[in-house]
């Protein structure tokens, strides 16, 4: 049951960041690029979970997991201080 919920989350953010990319495309509010970038990463993030415990019981990617998930909330951190000011 875990692998289905491992997908689903990675879906769902996928479904994410595609819906924010298309704001942003549309309405050309910066905020909404920073959110879907942040978002695709932590698509990322989610698929290598799913490869990660999945896939590839025997192989450690926990440090990759956690930099891609850490790096797209900088990501979104800098677009929020960016547009603040």
């Amino acid at each position: 049951m875990r692998p289905v919920a491992y997908i689903l989350c990675t879906v769902v953010s996928l479904l994410c960041a595609v819906m924010l990319l298309r704001g942003y495309v549309r309405g050309r509010h910066r905020l909404l690029l920073w959110s879907g970038i942040c978002f695709s990463g932590l698509t990322l993030a989610n698929g290598l979970v799913f490869v990660d415990l999945v896939l590839l019981p025997h192989l450690d990617l926990y440090l990759a997991r956690e930099t891609t998930t850490a790096l797209s909330m900088l990501i979104l951190l800098f677009g929020m201080i960016w547009e603040g000011q």
